[in-house]
């Protein structure tokens, strides 16, 4: 990826005061609940960046790439994770994905979004619609992709999230995502969390690794969803506390779920990057067909401009290094 720079110094000003972009993983309840919040002020001003993005369209981008960037706790060994979005709206969707190495990339479907009036709320709906929400896994072993595709409603993204893990995975998983701007359209904070109850397989009552779907909730499962619930309902905008820098991400865990008892199990980077490069595309365009390479270069002896869509880089390629 060619990365793109940020020029606004009073923007880089503000982000060199805040805490380090990070993925704190947890668990509490004694492992019957699982998590994950990450700061990722720094992560969604490089997307925006990167793609050269308006507020809404950064708004957009920037929640479906936090709520990508959850589901790398999720992902065991190696593994790839694809997010697609297609919606009636005039946005007309998102494509987002993640990689279990740390990075995450993505790109609208239409990055300039047409507005009528001002933007009177965070509402969605007007420009995603619902749509089909498709999660493609693919592990290191993999041939093809594990697809699965479930229908949502396209108002709220992380409410559309926890929708697909609902519907889908058949687990109770709560998203919570944030996006603050200053009054110049600045993004002063971001950042996400996702909590999962997991059910009880074994007959010690311990954390299991499989689900058995046919098994009812019990009377447990019941309270705990009922408070973690709560607790979400309580969370105060996760992008307003983080560029206040009031609080960092660990005061956070313990100041919502302190009656769960989190512990925080790891720490990890997560980026906004993307594995393109030069020699990619030049070995692309090599293997077009050997007529259509010479009508490009009989067209126009200019070196060939190819823009990666999942990261906005623009590679610049003289037809010397394709013959």
């Amino acid at each position: 990826m060619i990365k793109a720079e940020i020029t606004d110094k009073e923007l880089l000003a503000h982000l060199d005061s805040l805490e380090a972009d990070k993925l704190h993983i947890f668990t509490m309840a004694d492992g019957r609940v699982r998590g994950a919040i990450f700061h990722g002020t720094r992560f969604v001003n490089q997307l925006r960046a990167q793609h050269n993005l308006g507020i809404l369209e950064t708004y957009i981008l920037g929640q479906a790439s936090l709520c990508a960037a959850l589901t790398i706790p999720m992902m065991k060994d190696m593994e790839h994770t694809a997010v697609k979005f297609e919606g009636e709206g005039s946005a007309a969707g998102f494509s987002v994905e993640a990689d279990s190495t740390g990075y995450v990339r993505g790109y609208l479907f239409n990055p300039h979004i047409p507005l009528d009036k001002p933007l009177e709320n965070w509402d969605l709906g007007p420009f995603l619609g619902s749509g089909n929400l498709t999660f493609s896994r693919v592990h290191k072993d993999d041939k093809y992709p594990q697809s699965s595709t479930v229908t949502v409603e396209g108002h709220n993204i992380a409410q559309d999230f926890a929708s697909y893990f609902a519907q889908s995975e058949q687990i109770n998983t709560a998203f919570n995502s944030s996006i603050q701007f200053d009054r110049k359209g600045r993004v002063v904070g971001a950042g996400a969390f996702y909590l999962q109850v997991m059910p009880v397989t074994g007959g010690d009552g311990r954390l299991g690794s499989q689900v058995d779907s046919n098994v009812e909730e019990s009377e447990e499962d019941k309270i705990i969803l009922r408070k973690i619930e709560n607790a979400v309902k309580a969370c105060p905008s996760l992008g307003l506390l983080y560029s206040e820098k009031e609080v960092d991400s660990e005061d956070i865990i313990i100041g919502l779920f302190r009656e769960f008892n989190p512990s925080i199990i790891m720490q990890r980077d997560i980026t906004y990057d993307c594995p393109c490069c030069e020699q990619r595309f030049v070995d692309y365009v090599r293997n077009l067909p050997k007529k259509q390479l010479e009508e490009m270069k009989k067209e126009s002896d200019k070196p060939l401009e190819i823009k990666c869509e999942n990261c906005g880089s623009i590679y610049t390629i003289p037809f010397s290094k394709i013959f």
